[in-house]
């Protein structure tokens, strides 16, 4: 394997990379989701979840129609992935349960054990390896069967959460000691349920997202609170959630700016966190949506509200913070405010866009701005009390699978150098780092055309064969030597 750093072929890049090593300790590891790598979508007892639903009778969803009835079939092949995995010699893996592979009809009153078997046996197989678990128990497939009941804008989907994650503890909590309660809620709640762009594809803009994320909230704290009195006395595991946001940068210096790229991180990112963290949503969330709701005819706000006594119940509620994050935007005050449009994004009334200068991955979203992050990790220290960290998702994206992946290279030493300088200069507590993703698969509604993976996976093969990729070699090193430069210095 070839351990050269190919690094930036632009001559500066080079220069600016952190030459700290990393702590011993920090967590070095990459990740998978459910419904993007598994396949065997109805073997075995599984039951329909709603991008089975939303796949099969709208192919037309996703780029090519693609879809995850099969993708890189993991249920089959997790042995060779979990190969793959120790020969990163990363400290840990990232994967989600597939509620419907474990409860068909999304109740606890019906266990499908083939479904059970199979997480048990992946658990077995890591731990076998001395690769730590790291398990999220919701990455965006909710069983159809509970959609169907209402799906999270309702308010009994909060205890058949529950229900679920206290099954979870219990079947697989001795070997996990690392859980996440969900996935990017911001992103199957504005989506899925406001702009109607994931699944299940509900298009109510400045209503059902909300509802969305006050239920996830809830949902969450009661697995937590679940953990905390059941499990953690027996498990000694720890319960965070993983929250995404990208870094959104001031145009410029004026005063207006900087309080647009704060309005816009709570928008987005304090949505969640601020309960969580610190007790009931921003102030500026509560402000804008208020006024707003009054002015477009709404007796109360859009925005739900917490009790005091549900304040108090999901504030404390995360024993870590996992960070999923890519990019930047600039940012700067709306100059022309509809009070009319619904939706998140106008409530904010901060505009938001890229800058044409930044370089791209694959996916539309992704603009390669290692600088942020850094910007980024100091905001979350300063405004949550420097919260334990882990980067639970970073990666970049191409449309080939190309095996020759300098660009994921150049991407993951640069913003792995952001996160050390972060460390050093700021006193960030992070933790560790996840690369996403292990292998090329299924990226939601962009279908196979975006491709994320350390290795790449022939989706035209009926093997699904995985090849490695050069930056398996790069990361590799890194892990070995916890330096991203030649000659490093202890920390």
């Amino acid at each position: 394997m070839e351990y050269l750093y190919i690094l930036c072929l632009l001559a500066p890049c080079y220069a600016t990379l952190n030459n700290k090593k990393f702590p011993d300790d920090f967590m070095f590891g990459t990740a998978t989701s459910s419904y993007q790598v598994e396949g065997a979508w109805n073997e075995d007892g599984k039951g329909e979840n709603i991008w089975d639903r939303l796949l099969h009778t709208n192919p037309n969803f996703t780029v090519n129609g693609d879809n995850g009835d099969i993708t890189c079939n993991s249920y089959h092949k997790y042995k060779e992935d979990v190969a793959l995995v120790k020969e990163l010699n990363v400290t840990h893996y990232r994967f989600s349960l597939a509620w419907a592979r474990i409860l068909p009809n999304g109740h606890v009153d019906q266990i499908n054990e083939a479904g059970v078997q199979y997480y048990k046996n992946l658990i077995t197989e890591l731990r076998a390896n001395n690769i730590e678990p790291l398990v999220t128990i919701y990455h965006w497939d909710l069983p159809q069967t509970l959609q169907d009941e209402g799906g999270w804008p309702s308010s009994d989907i909060v205890d058949r959460y529950a229900d679920y994650a206290r099954l979870c503890f219990s079947l697989f909590g001795e070997d996990v000691k690392y859980w996440m309660t969900f996935n990017e809620p911001k992103e199957f709640c504005l989506q899925g349920y406001g702009e109607g762009t994931n699944a299940p594809g509900i298009k109510e803009s400045g209503t059902g997202e909300y509802l969305c994320a006050h239920h996830v909230l809830k949902a969450h704290a009661k697995a937590w609170h679940i953990y905390e009195e059941e499990f953690r006395p027996t498990q000694n595991g720890q319960v965070g959630i993983v929250l995404d946001t990208n870094w959104y940068e001031p145009a410029t210096d004026s005063a207006e700016d900087e309080i647009a790229s704060d309005t816009k991180l709570q928008f987005v990112f304090g949505w969640y966190a601020h309960p969580i963290f610190k007790g009931d949503y921003p102030e500026v969330m509560k402000n804008n949506i208020q006024r707003r709701s009054l002015a477009q005819g709404y007796a109360v706000s859009r925005l739900p509200e917490f009790t005091p006594e549900e304040i108090e119940y999901v504030k404390g509620t995360a024993d870590f913070l996992g960070l999923n994050t890519y990019s930047s935007m600039l940012v700067q005050p709306r100059k022309y405010t509809d009070v009319s449009a619904m939706g998140s994004e106008y409530d904010s009334e901060v505009e938001e866009w890229y800058d044409d200068s930044w370089p791209k991955g694959a996916s539309p979203w992704l603009v390669v701005t290692p600088w942020g992050i850094q910007k980024l990790l100091r905001w979350i220290k300063n405004e949550y009390n420097n919260p334990r960290t882990i980067i639970t998702e970073n990666g970049y994206s191409d449309y080939d699978g190309t095996l020759d992946d300098v660009d994921r290279i150049n991407y993951i030493q640069q913003y792995l150098s952001g996160i050390r300088d972060a460390m050093d200069e700021d006193g960030v507590n992070v933790f560790g780092y996840t690369v996403w993703t292990l292998i090329d698969n299924l990226e939601w509604v962009f279908g196979f055309t975006n491709k994320f993976g350390l290795y790449n996976v022939d989706f035209n093969s009926p093997n699904r064969t995985r090849t490695a990729k050069k930056s398996v070699g790069v990361y590799q090193n890194i892990i070995r030597t916890r330096c991203l430069v030649d000659d490093c210095i202890d920390s």
